[in-house]
């Protein structure tokens, strides 16, 4: 505290008047030493922070972005609120798009292993004229399903359990549901839609995957 109070930045925000900001470093001073280049534009230019947390997050979420912090432009914004909330978004954007490539990575490490499980039902689909249901062949089928659906059937790494087949049911290629099979009774043990809802075909599609439990048994013995 000592230090900080002594230092000379603390002194130039202090005759500047600024006495929220200095509260605000004085607090969070590992803030101050991030910030302090971008706070010198600020005082050149004498823009007023309207709230300074808001601004320091809205900065990090620049550097983030790979944006100048060097530059007045995004230092200084007219409207701090709708800018913080717009690279917020961004920052989302880019945190979905790390977290799908790691999704990918895992995805192809795994592949291997899931083939040697599943390998012998690839290809195997059927239906009833409207709705059709075919097994998901590949680790990043599942993740598609689950991001489409907004379920974990990726996350959770179904493609990994020996004793279970998941399906994707669809009608005119739009998935519609997601069936867990177990391999074990031969029962379905979920099928879910949006969200892990139902969906008004449900219980035509748990009727449908069952009528054809022969064909998914010759798979396995072959």
């Amino acid at each position: 505290m000592k230090a900080l109070l002594s230092d000379s930045r603390v002194e130039t925000i202090l005759k500047s008047g600024r006495k929220r900001d200095l509260k605000h470093f004085i607090d969070h001073p590992q803030d101050l030493d991030f910030c302090w280049p971008s706070y010198k534009i600020v005082l050149r230019q004498k823009y007023r922070i309207t709230d300074i947390g808001i601004w320091v997050d809205y900065l990090r979420m620049l550097d983030r972005c790979g944006k100048d912090l060097h530059n007045a432009h995004y230092v200084c914004p007219a409207d701090l609120k709708a800018e913080h909330d717009k690279y917020q978004n961004k920052v989302r954007i880019l945190q979905e798009q790390e977290k799908r490539k790691e999704q990918m990575k895992r995805a192809r490490e795994n592949e291997a292993r899931f083939r040697e499980l599943k390998g012998k039902f690839f290809g195997l689909e059927f239906t009833d004229g409207t709705i059709v249901v075919r097994v998901l062949d590949s680790v990043e089928a599942y993740y598609d399903e689950g991001n489409a659906l907004h379920h974990c059937v990726g996350q959770c790494e179904y493609y990994l359990k020996p004793d279970t087949l998941v399906f994707s049911a669809r009608i005119e290629d739009k998935r519609v549901e997601t069936v867990e099979l177990s391999l074990e009774t031969f029962k379905v043990l979920q099928s879910r839609g949006l969200c892990n809802k139902n969906t008004k075909y449900h219980k035509r599609i748990m009727n449908l995957v069952h009528k054809n439990i022969a064909l998914i048994r010759k798979r396995m013995a072959a």
